[in-house]
């Protein structure tokens, strides 16, 4: 059997290191359990109070940023490794990682302004919302937009590999999809949230509800002359500010919803729709049909 195992280690050693990543050490890939534990950290540093130890004060806050920032320094410097190997020439210098840490640090304060932001329209938007702690502590919307928010920043940072293996902690955690490219507006409420689904160039609006099975996806996938998808195009829908959808709608292209629209339940939409927009599944009639069972 140690024959057997040993000539299957090496034909899975061979191929791994025919990848373009294959040559880097274990010691300069990312991890996912650390990153997860850096969100962690994050979010308690973010609200040291509700999420993180139980004293109060700067140096418990101090405390969460030193070993938050630290590990997302490493983790930054590691996916910059990892991807500088599969694409070189392309993503962040290695001298830019402490540059890209310290402008990320600088604006967790603006990040907890927009958390709160959210926070407040959850407990606006759900007449079952009892307190600010409960929508903090337990929903799910709130929690996918605080590491939505902090991947986002990351993604406009350009630091590469890490939004997305964030945003796939937040939706293993959530069952909420959100692609770290999306841009989120004030103000923002999933309500129970399973099964929402945000593309990359989605552009939300302020003060935007949706409802669980959401989806704001692409119509399609253009081709360049290659033969290969074009990366990077905008392809998602345009939210404008205060529209409401509903669960298990489905919005997809490049479309706008206009400001105030209110989206039904179910319903399908491939073309922009104005201001003010109410749209609904059809009716499905049942008064013309005959006994003999004519129309069926």
């Amino acid at each position: 059997m140690s024959s057997e195992v040993n000539e299957l280690s090496r034909a899975l050693t061979a191929a791994d290191a025919a990848l373009a990543g294959g040559a880097v050490a274990a010691g300069d890939r990312p991890s996912r359990g650390e990153i997860t534990r850096v969100l962690a950290e994050l979010r308690a540093a973010l609200f040291p109070r509700e999420l993180g130890v139980a004293a109060d004060g700067d140096a418990a806050v101090a405390a969460h940023l030193t070993a938050a920032l630290a590990g997302l320094r490493e983790q930054i410097r590691r996916c910059t490794v990892l991807f500088a190997a599969e694409r070189p020439g392309e993503g962040l210098a290695p001298d830019q990682v402490d540059r890209v840490t310290n402008a990320f640090a600088a604006e967790l304060p603006a990040i907890r302004t927009l958390i709160e932001g959210d926070i407040a329209a959850a407990f606006a938007g759900d007449p079952a919302a009892r307190s600010r702690s409960e929508i903090l502590h337990g929903y799910p919307g709130v929690r996918a937009m605080i590491d939505h928010r902090m991947a986002h920043l990351l993604y406009t940072l350009s630091v590469p590999l890490l939004p997305r293996i964030a945003s796939e902690a937040a939706h293993s955690a959530t069952g909420i999809d959100i692609h770290p490219g999306a841009t989120i507006g004030e103000r923002f409420f999933i309500d129970h949230g399973t099964g929402v689904v945000i593309g990359e160039t989605a552009i939300i609006g302020s003060g935007v509800r949706l409802y669980q099975g959401v989806t704001l996806g692409s119509k399609s996938f253009p081709k360049g002359e290659d033969g290969n998808l074009v990366k990077g195009q905008p392809r998602h829908p345009i939210i404008e500010d205060d529209v409401v959808i509903y669960s298990g709608a489905t919005v997809l292209g490049r479309i706008t919803v206009g400001r105030g629209s209110t989206i039904g339940g179910n319903v399908w939409l491939t073309k922009s729709v104005p201001a003010g927009s109410q749209l609904s599944q059809a009716r499905v009639r049942t008064d013309e049909l005959a006994a003999e069972g004519s129309g069926i």
